[in-house]
């Protein structure tokens, strides 16, 4: 590359805004650190894993391919967020383990998730609700912020479907489970009526096999499949979907004009924007 050329990209590079260099400067270190964990994977024989790396990268291309494509402005502040989240989701939670290192890291990418569809819900009918063509569809701030709580809530349930179904057929544990120590049940009845029965300070669980064989846990306590897990990641979603929804209300009711809440809502691009690229 010439002198001259490396001029002038340090000139574009310094004519850039703030925000598009911090953007430019995360998507670079992600994007090559997922290529070297990527080429770590492939010599140590993990496919599995390099194919979580590729798919990382595909998803990297997303907020890119929704401006280029579909014409929508997705503000950098949320550029970075989403790039972030999946990184921490594919590379440090499922490749470096950090959901099992980390006892919150699932708590916390669950709480950014419910945020970040509550996001994407509310764009969308901020979108429809902007259009020009539609002069008398016009809803209130309150009915858009609802609409974004439900969509990351109902984007939340379908993930736990997913995961529910990953681990019946393929006994992949997404629905990480839980030690607890107290079980109330009516399958425990003895006369087989509706009646609770509590078993409390449970220290261990034995399985018996097939075969008669007895194996102790050693879990300190009785080992709940998924459903805590579930729960707790339906209740930080709902946490995520609350606090943008009180964002996206706020951005309607000062009619656009937070500059905070811009940050977080994709808009359509127009040439008389004036944020627009």
């Amino acid at each position: 590359m010439s002198g001259g050329a490396k001029g002038r990209r340090r000139e574009q590079w310094r004519s850039l805004p703030r925000e598009k260099k911090i953007l430019a400067t995360v998507y670079t270190i992600l994007r090559y650190s997922v290529i070297l964990v990527l080429i770590a994977q492939f010599f140590n024989g993990d496919f599995e894993s390099v194919f979580l790396c590729v798919l990382t990268l595909i998803l990297f291309l997303i907020p890119n391919f929704i401006e280029q494509r579909l014409h929508i402005d997705v503000p950098d502040t949320l550029e970075v967020i989403i790039l972030l989240f999946i990184y921490a989701a594919e590379i440090l939670g499922e490749i470096r383990s950090f959901y099992t290192i980390f006892p919150y890291w699932d708590t916390v990418l669950h709480t950014l998730n419910g945020f970040l569809c509550a996001a994407i819900g509310f764009s969308l009918v901020d979108i429809l609700n902007r259009n020009s063509k539609l002069t008398s569809f016009s809803l209130s701030p309150a009915y858009m912020a609802v609409v974004a709580f439900c969509f990351s809530m109902t984007v939340g349930v379908l993930w736990e479907f997913f995961e529910c179904a990953m681990d019946h057929f393929f006994f992949l544990d997404m629905q990480k489970d839980t030690v607890v120590n107290t079980v109330s049940s009516v399958m425990l009845d003895p006369d087989g009526l509706n009646r609770r029965v509590i078993i409390r300070d449970i220290a261990d669980v034995i399985v018996v096999h097939s075969d008669g064989a007895q194996q102790a846990l050693g879990l300190g306590g009785y080992l709940d499949i998924g459903l805590l897990d579930t729960m707790k990641d339906l209740f930080v979603n709902f946490i995520g979907a609350v606090v943008f929804s009180v964002i996206g209300y706020v951005y309607v009711k000062e009619r656009g004009k937070g500059r905070f809440a811009r940050r977080f809502i994709p808009r359509v691009m127009e040439t008389s924007d004036p944020d627009a690229p």
